[in-house]
């Protein structure tokens, strides 16, 4: 009589990270460890320190209030785990992480080199997808409808005539206008400007977090986001509607219970949803992006539907709008982790070299 093999898949789930979203990071991990199969995985928290280390952690640290009350402890409670043992201590990686040296292809590429499998896209994807600047060059190319937007570098704004570097901004862009670092998320450095006089302090604000900031158009229509899954065939989720409380989408909105909206579906005629969806999936497509993502979106007035950016990696916090999605699609959190990790390794399964 023939047995099945019963061993469960050994997931690391990566948390924390060294970006401006590692704390969110640690919401998604903890979350993706609570709500992960038990029957099919044997989930493994590891925990990434502020200056790159891996750590297998104890419940007790998993449960700790921020990033910084974990690291303390690392020491006397945590287990290191070098690069190079993570495939000795794991079968496959889950990916929590947010943001810088996460979402970026840093990680992916480290773990190519292992031959460990990791949810969601592969190197060049993560990489354009956290560059909003290319990212829209590539969708613009494409035919895809994105912001009008002018990268400012640190060195032109330094070395360069700053008026000519406003009078430019007034021509190509106009007011008002938002500016934001180009690979930074959570609304990191996120501020609306509406005269000339207001950009200088937005920049140097913006270039605490890169060498690279972007002014682009402020769009009056309606903030979109739809969940993208798949691989050869990706399909759209259900599109969600984001009411922020303010001007501009901040990080509370984006995560807190009771802080902001989120509607779902959104509360669009059944025609403008559907442009959501092909034009999320569209996006998805151009960027070669893999196994799941969110892309973010505004619906103009005149109905077109602009993509601001797509998060490979997006929240999977209790409470993000990805579960939503899913939920109204009828797959619950276990159902859509499971199936992001059945995505993953099939596309781990059939790549030749780098994802």
């Amino acid at each position: 009589m023939e047995t099945k093999n019963t061993e469960k898949l050994r997931v690391g789930i990566i948390m924390g990270g060294i970006s401006s979203e590692r704390e969110v990071s640690l919401e998604s991990g903890r979350n993706i460890f609570s709500k992960i199969s038990r029957e099919k995985y044997d989930p493994i928290p590891v925990f990434m320190d502020s200056r790159g280390g891996f750590w297998e952690i104890p419940i007790k640290l998993l449960m700790r209030n921020s990033t910084h009350d974990i690291e303390v402890d690392l020491e006397e409670e945590a287990t290191p785990i070098p690069y190079e043992d993570l495939k000795s201590r794991m079968d496959f990686v889950c990916l929590g992480l947010h943001g810088k040296y996460g979402e970026d292809g840093c990680l992916q590429g480290l773990l190519e080199l292992l031959g460990l499998p990791y949810t969601g896209s592969g190197v060049l994807g993560s990489a354009l997808g956290i560059d909003k600047y290319t990212a829209r060059n590539i969708l613009a190319m494409s035919g895809i409808d994105v912001p009008k937007t002018m990268p400012v570098t640190r060195r032109a704004w330094d070395n360069e005539d700053r008026n000519g570097i406003l009078g430019k901004i007034e021509e190509e862009v106009g007011f008002p206008c938002v500016v934001k670092p180009t690979r930074e998320g959570c609304s990191t450095a996120v501020k609306k400007v509406v005269s000339k006089e207001g950009i200088p302090d937005a920049l140097i604000s913006a270039f605490e977090w890169d060498n690279t900031v972007l002014v682009e158009e402020f769009i009056d229509g309606t903030e979109v986001t739809c969940g993208v899954i798949g691989n050869d065939e990706p399909t759209p989720l259900t599109p969600s509607e984001t009411v922020p409380t303010e001007d501009i989408l901040s990080l509370e909105d984006k995560f807190l219970y009771g802080q902001g909206e989120n509607k779902t579906p959104a509360r669009l005629p059944e025609e403008t949803l559907k442009k959501i969806q092909d034009v999320a999936v569209q996006a998805f497509c151009a960027l070669g992006l893999k196994v799941y993502s969110r892309i973010d979106m505004f619906v103009r007035k005149d109905g077109r539907v602009a993509v601001l950016e797509p998060n490979t990696l997006p929240g999977m916090t209790p409470s993000t709008v990805l579960f939503h999605q899913a939920a109204a699609s009828g797959i619950d959190q276990t159902g859509l982790i499971d199936r992001i990790i059945e995505l993953s390794l099939e596309v781990h399964a059939k790549k030749r070299g780098p994802l």
